[in-house]
């Protein structure tokens, strides 16, 4: 088996996690937002030093069976609104007010759309073909790089269709300058307008940049003589190739292989309910797993705006390592506008003058200048005490010791808030804290909610590329059926199939080595059952009755949607590590590198710092006490004690 690499991309740092049967070679680069390509092969380059000990990438790819990619440039394009300018055409009984019938509805209209919308009249119009090409031009006059056009009603197919023949007659796609126009019937199959025109707006903001950097990255790959094609790791939980992945599906998709993780881990160690925070430079991405259960939203939402995907329910809050903190009145603000990497917090000098919580980790003398970043980026004090004197201290009229910790606890009530927000807590429930962030406050965080234990990954810093290695190459189908028979169910789960052998073989696969599961979905009378396909190839071939799977009798009413997924398995990581349960069992005293003075309730205190990579395995210690690794710092605070296992993960838990 050849190596598994697997990469993360966030809005400050990228993640590059290579998997060589029990070995894990890990790393993290800047982001480059500029040029996302950079970023992307210096990421892979700097691992191949660590592998062979001198850059080699062209030996690393050989020596690979697969790449997988995810990002949170999605997400972190829709917390900060940044992106493309959409125009949309609107056409039937939908309009813009349709669009708009709440607070998150109308905040993302009026930045993503603004006033650029025009309505058509497909059937009444007497000149339609005039008609579409001045609201075309309107659009484009006003501002609009991208167009999206929805028709409302049963006819949408029929009707879009007719625009984008009058359309490709006048401005052909092969023009310079011709204006990207997306049709919502092609995004999505959803008989709910809304949630279809909602769908193909965020698609469109999301596809440039997308686009852009997966077919640059995709090319320099082929010029380093990678033989395999980049994968996406989409939303869904799956892996495939750029040609056959929708952007909106790139949306949390790096929050997503931190939950694949997170179930693994969850069902390794037998933690019944797992809370997630993965901490990174622009946001805190939230979710759970319980009882080995995934929590998925049929219709899921962005930012509360429902889309016609299925979703992990994920929640993204616009604060981490690079968050904007600033006096806003009398109190603090934090994020959702985020310094990213470039320039980055102020302590990087890097020209940024913001200050973020890396400066005031960095001033209360948590984190190391020297070492942070696996030494790979010096720290500047002056910098760091520069901004928070600025932006936070002056105006609040505090000192810069005060204003720090001050800032911690804003920082940590912003996450703290958002875990109660999203699940309820119990005495069962463990969080998970990852991400570069997770584990500097993770005891505070812990503390603010109410849970005892804490995990922290030994793969903490790459978790989420770490847990892209549990996805299966695949995709998913669906579509509704014209009717409530069990032949026109089983000739739907034909087509699908049919689609989906050639979708496999484009991924290198037949479809007889794949996994295929389906389910039948059927809305009536208000409400909605799903019912498992448990032989889809026995129903394909007659073998099973499709009535076998259906209630007995159904309304004239009756909607049915038919889902497949199909997935070929591929190697996979291993978990070996156990924590000590018994009270018996031998744990030994973990070994300190010296102390760190840290500022704690208003003074300055010398903590033990215990570096993880020289720990023996069972290694346990009581806070108050710092914990680092190359790429995270936690600070354990008193009543909390650590305990690191065979498998390099970290237990934090009352004393």
């Amino acid at each position: 088996m050849g190596r598994l690499i697997n990469i993360d991309n966030g809005g400050t740092l990228t993640d590059v996690c290579v998997i060589d049967g029990e070995t894990v070679y890990r790393t993290k680069t800047l982001t480059t937002p500029y040029d996302l390509s950079r970023c992307f092969i210096d990421g892979l380059t700097k691992v191949s030093s660590l592998i062979y000990g001198a850059p080699d990438l062209l030996s690393l790819l050989r020596s690979t069976d697969h790449i997988r990619y995810s990002t949170t440039q999605g997400t972190n394009a829709l917390v900060e609104k940044k992106g493309p300018r959409l125009g949309i055409l609107l056409s039937g009984n939908l309009s813009a007010t349709d669009l708009q019938r709440d607070a998150n509805e109308r905040e993302f209209f009026g930045t993503l759309v603004g006033g650029r919308v025009r309505q058509v009249d497909v059937e009444g119009e007497p000149n339609l073909e005039v008609e579409v090409l001045r609201s075309i031009n309107t659009l484009a006059s006003a501002g609009a790089n991208r167009i999206v056009v929805v028709h409302g009603g049963i006819d949408r197919s029929a009707a879009e269709s007719r625009i984008k023949r009058i359309l490709l007659a006048k401005f052909p796609a092969h023009l310079l300058g011709a204006i990207p126009i997306l049709y919502s019937h092609e995004v999505a199959e959803d008989d709910d307008d809304v949630r279809r025109a909602w769908t193909t707006i965020f698609n469109a903001f999301l596809h440039p940049a997308m686009e852009k950097f997966l077919y640059n990255a995709e090319h320099k790959l082929r010029a380093s003589k990678n033989q395999n094609p980049l994968l996406i790791f989409r939303n869904d939980g799956l892996s495939a190739r750029v040609a056959k992945t929708t952007a909106i599906k790139t949306y949390s998709s790096g929050p997503r292989g931190g939950i694949e993780g997170v179930r693994v881990v969850a069902k390794h160690y037998g933690f019944p309910h797992l809370l997630s925070m993965d901490v990174g430079g622009t946001t805190t991405d939230i979710g759970e797993v319980k009882d080995d259960y995934v929590r998925i939203q049929q219709y899921g939402d962005i930012d509360g705006v429902a889309t016609s995907f299925p979703l992990c329910d994920l929640v993204s809050v616009g604060v981490g390592g690079s968050s904007v903190i600033k006096a806003d009145g009398s109190s603090i603000q934090v994020g959702p506008q985020s310094m990213g990497s470039t320039p980055g917090p102020a302590c990087f000098a890097l020209g940024g003058t913001q200050a973020t919580i890396t400066d005031a980790a960095l001033l209360s003398g948590l984190l190391d200048p020297a070492s942070f970043f696996g030494g790979g980026l010096e720290l500047d004090r002056d910098r760091a005490a520069a901004a928070l004197l600025e932006n936070v201290a002056a105006p609040l009229q505090l000192t810069v010791d005060e204003v720090v910790e001050a800032m911690q606890k804003a920082w940590v009530d912003r996450i703290a808030n958002a875990l109660v927000a999203f699940t309820s807590i119990s005495a069962e429930t463990t969080l998970a804290a990852f991400g570069g962030a997770g584990p500097l406050f993770a005891c505070q965080v812990a503390d603010a909610v109410g849970i005892d234990r804490v995990l922290i990954p030994g793969l903490a810093p790459v978790f989420s590329a770490y847990g892209l290695g549990f996805s299966d190459i695949g995709h998913r189908y669906e579509t509704r059926l014209d009717g409530t028979g069990p032949d026109v169910v089983r000739q739907a789960v034909a087509d699908l199939l049919d689609q989906a052998k050639r979708d496999m073989f484009g991924e290198g696969f037949d479809l007889s080595e794949c996994d295929v599961a389906g389910t039948v979905r059927i809305t009536y009378d208000g409400r909605e059952d799903v019912v498992a396909l448990d032989d889809v190839d026995g129903l394909l071939h007659g073998h099973v009755d499709a009535r076998d799977h259906l209630p007995t009798e159904l309304p004239a009413t009756a909607q049915l949607r038919v889902a497949l997924a199909v997935s070929k398995a591929i190697p996979r990581p291993v978990l070996s590590g156990r924590f000590q349960t018994s009270a018996k069992a031998k744990s030994s005293a973990a070994i300190t590198n010296g102390t760190r003075t840290v500022l704690r309730e208003g003074e300055f205190q010398a903590l033990p710092v215990y570096q993880i990579e020289k720990q023996p395995s069972g290694a346990s210690a009581a806070g108050p006490a710092v914990l680092e690794d190359a790429y995270f710092t936690g600070r354990i605070d008193p009543g909390w004690r650590f305990e690191i296992n065979d498998g390099g993960d970290i237990l934090l838990s009352r004393a």
